[in-house]
């Protein structure tokens, strides 16, 4: 199908059985439902694929129709699919206006015709073929050819030839190397309205409109006058075959009156140049005159066409710039958000009498929206804090700021962890956005007993390895933080004798993909904390961090992983006490 081939249409009409798929940087990504059968997913291999979406199963959802009807399916993702509030269980028939919150995306099924505004119609042209007599096209190699004349634009004996020849002589040539250097100050606004009323100026026009190519669709960007209804066989053969077109007189091209839209306007004479680099045809600049102005000349095309080549350079050269520009701020200003990240994350562990501490944060990202904490207690006790904000970047690093935040002050009041728990999710739920939610555990060790008290909302099993050997998992049941706050949570006990170690750590670890895309594993991390559960805690963090490394050398790793190891060792009564005073000294107590 041609580039746009069917842009009039949805301009006009509408597409029915779409999908609108809101990202959480609140674009909208338009999907037609032509085929039968859609999966969604974090893998590659998806029809849909959001790698970036942790919230996400590899296989997520799958769409399928029968007739016209369509249907969704769950396909027992972790996360689940809500379909207008309530989560999906089986397969259900779509209808229009159903909305899906799958992870972070919101779909829309949309199955009626949607009025799209716009001052550029494309209408159906008729035959591509074009009136000899009356249409004169050209291309950008031959107007810079000096060998003969262009048979494009040979009038039919009118003596053209002579006159374009001589016109595209140096003083062409000229202003094509003077444009592919040219570098200014206007921003790309400013510069296509210049662009649009010199082509207007120059070959005195009556009205025009300057486009671009956005994501393959034609896009206006400056225009003079208003109810533009171009013929679509104008505009692919500017985009496709990157033909300069000129139709002197629209009376008589039949391919163009097919819809009466230029005859009800009264255009009489109209050209079309497309924007064009070296090879990319990257827009087009169209213009037109009523039947009561002057008809354009094929010198008039080839102004317009050597000055629409020095704007498509001009405006492609600004364009770099302005990327580069953001790219350069975009990168400082995450460079300063992961300097304030890690000053939020532990520098190190604190010195608590009776455990060995270590803790691990590798974003896979600038910034992540991974949280540990050590937050010690007046009375000698140790909170190990991790969460896990669903997503990556700048929005799971602000949320993940703002959950850390709140701990800190909840533990202030030495709460049960279950009251803790339900506090913060009520408060991370006022302030989570739609298709955001975090996973938490707690635990609060008391190092001189042993006694552990924790808590789960959502987050991976903690894993306890005993001196012996054997491997216990601390699975509490709770939901995650800021999605359903009214459910409540409950506290549980557990007990770390001396030589006993507790693992906690996020997904990225155990989700791991190796070479022939296996999960790392809990198993394989348990193995591994049994191996080594006679190192310190901090050889334990560093020997995971080296198996998974190794496990999927081939790419970066695709989430953020984190990992608090915590050993109990023994310790004196003595010990324990002055330990106790400094924690009640250190200005960091509840």
């Amino acid at each position: 199908m041609s580039p746009g081939s069917d842009q009039g249409a949805r301009c006009a009409v509408g597409m029915i059985r779409d999908l609108h798929i809101r990202t959480p940087d609140n674009r909208i990504r338009r999907v037609p439902l032509t085929g039968d059968v859609l999966s969604l997913g974090r893998a590659h291999d998806n029809d849909l694929s959001y790698p970036d979406d942790a919230s996400l199963s590899r296989k997520h959802l799958l769409l399928e129709r029968e007739g016209e009807q369509w249907s969704v399916t769950d396909l027992g993702s972790k996360n689940g699919t809500i379909l207008n509030g309530v989560r999906l269980t089986a397969r259900h028939a779509l209808s229009p206006g159903d909305r899906l919150v799958v992870g972070q995306l919101t779909i829309s099924y949309l199955d009626a015709p949607t009025e799209e505004k716009t001052s550029v119609v494309f209408v159906p042209g008729g035959s591509p073929e074009l009136h000899a007599s009356a249409t004169v096209m050209a291309s950008l190699e031959g107007l810079l050819s000096d060998e003969g004349a262009d048979p494009a634009l040979d009038s039919g004996g009118t003596g053209e030839i002579d006159a374009a020849r001589q016109f595209r002589l140096p003083v062409v040539r000229a202003l094509i190397r003077a444009g592919r250097e040219l570098a200014g100050q206007q921003s790309l606004e400013e510069l296509f309205a210049l662009i649009l009323s010199q082509a207007i100026e120059t070959v005195k026009a009556e009205r025009g409109v300057l486009m671009t190519l956005e994501r393959g669709k034609l896009v206006p960007r400056a225009t003079h006058g208003e109810g533009f209804r171009i013929s679509t066989t104008v505009r692919d053969r500017v985009l496709e075959a990157k033909e300069s077109l000129l139709v002197r007189d629209t009376r008589r091209e039949a391919a163009l009156l097919a819809q009466q839209s230029i005859s009800q306007q009264q255009i009489h004479s109209l050209m079309a140049v497309p924007l064009q680099t070296e090879n990319e045809v990257i827009g087009l600049i169209y213009v037109d005159t009523s039947r009561f102005m002057r008809e354009f000349t094929a010198n008039d095309l080839s102004l317009l066409t050597v000055l629409a080549n020095v704007a498509a350079i001009r405006i492609d050269h600004e364009r770099h710039l302005e990327l580069r520009r953001q790219d350069q701020s975009r990168n400082r200003d995450l460079q300063q958000a992961a300097e304030i990240q890690r000053g939020i994350l532990p520098l190190t562990p604190p010195v608590v009498p009776g455990l060995d501490l270590a803790g691990h944060n590798a974003p896979c990202l600038t910034v992540g929206g991974d949280y540990y904490d050590f937050i010690p207690y007046a009375d000698g006790r140790l909170a190990l804090v991790l969460g896990d904000v669903a997503g990556k970047g700048m929005a799971a690093a602000l949320l993940m700021s703002n959950l850390q935040a709140r701990v800190q002050l909840l533990t202030e009041e030495s709460l049960p962890l279950d009251a803790l728990m339900s506090r913060l999710d009520r408060s991370m739920a006022a302030k989570c956005p739609a298709n955001r939610f975090i996973t938490l555990f707690i635990c609060v060790i008391d190092p001189r007993t042993g006694d552990t008290r924790y808590c789960s909302a959502g987050h991976n099993p903690a894993i306890v390895v005993r001196a012996s050997g054997e491997v216990e998992t601390l699975a509490a049941v709770g939901t995650v933080l800021g999605v359903l706050p009214e459910l409540g949570y409950a506290e549980h006990a557990a007990r770390l004798e001396p030589g006993d170690a507790i693992a906690i750590y996020s997904d990225g670890i155990t989700e791991a993909r190796g070479a022939d895309d296996e999960e790392f594993g809990e198993a394989r991390l348990a193995r591994l904390l049994v191996a080594r559960r006679g190192d310190p805690a901090e050889h334990i963090v560093a020997a995971v961090l080296q198996a998974v490394g190794e496990w999927c050398p081939a790419e970066e790793p695709d989430d953020d992983i984190t990992l608090i190891v915590a050993r109990r060792v023994g310790c004196g009564k003595a010990e324990m006490e002055l330990a106790a005073h400094a924690l009640a000294d250190s200005g960091r107590v509840s």
